[in-house]
């Protein structure tokens, strides 16, 4: 398994699909890489020598803000937001969906499992 920016990519797909492993590279920035580096894009990843290996990491590396370097960057856009209490910042800090979608339902991944709240006594149990 070839290993780009500490990542392994898969062996057996091909280079433009392998390159989406990494966080940041989507399929038309790996078909944009290939035709950079001049790689046939539909070459399996275990084909590729040495050198166009080292060619992607040098690529990647000074070129495209990918894996850490762009997690850091995201992570550090979102501080800012928190830090100036901007509303998408309050968003992030109360882990609320934060591109205005609807939240009296839905949004379950953004607020985590259910949490019971007791209802209200009945107006029966009121009388006795």
């Amino acid at each position: 398994m070839p290993r780009l920016l500490g990542v392994d990519i898969p062996n057996d797909k091909p280079v433009y699909i392998s390159l989406t492993y990494l966080y940041g590279v989507g399929n038309a920035r790996a078909i944009e890489i290939c035709k950079k580096l001049s790689i046939d894009p539909r070459k399996r990843a275990y084909e590729l020598t040495d050198d166009e290996v080292s060619m992607l990491n040098n690529t990647l590396d000074k070129e495209y803000e990918v894996e850490g370097q762009l997690r850091r960057m995201v992570q550090q856009d979102i501080a800012r937001l928190r830090e100036i209490q901007s509303y998408r910042g309050l968003r992030h800090r109360r882990s609320l969906p934060v591109r205005g979608q609807r939240t009296k339902t839905n949004a379950r991944t953004r607020k985590g499992v259910k949490k019971t709240v007791a209802g209200k006594k009945g107006v029966k149990d009121m009388r006795h």
